[in-house]
């Protein structure tokens, strides 16, 4: 694990806003980060096969709980609202949405 509890090679959100949760505030925070975010929403119980990005992604979920399952080995990484985390480029990960749903903001880096 790294810091905060994440699984490596996840990285903290770097603001000490951590559970504040809601979409205007994951939009404020996203926005401090310098990314610009844009918000995706899911029911209970969906999932995202494993797979990459080529930019890095910072997250924040907002509302409700998901759980990410990062690298080869799928270890999980359960995030409630007014959680986030940096996911550097070319982790593989996938997901499964918690019992409520889930909306999450997100924005990306080069």
């Amino acid at each position: 694990m790294s810091g905060a509890g994440l699984p490596a090679p996840l990285i903290p959100f770097p603001d000490d806003r951590h559970g504040e949760a809601g979409e205007a505030a994951a939009r404020d925070r996203l926005r401090a980060a310098g990314v610009e975010p844009w918000a995706w929403s899911n029911g209970p119980g969906d999932t995202y096969a494993a797979h990459e990005h080529a930019t890095t992604k910072l997250l924040i979920c907002a509302t409700g709980s998901i759980t990410f399952l990062v690298g080869d080995a799928g270890e999980p990484c359960e995030l409630g609202a007014g959680n986030g985390f940096v996911l550097p480029a070319g982790t593989r990960h996938a997901a499964v949405v918690g019992p409520d749903g889930c909306t999450c903001l997100e924005g990306h880096r080069p």
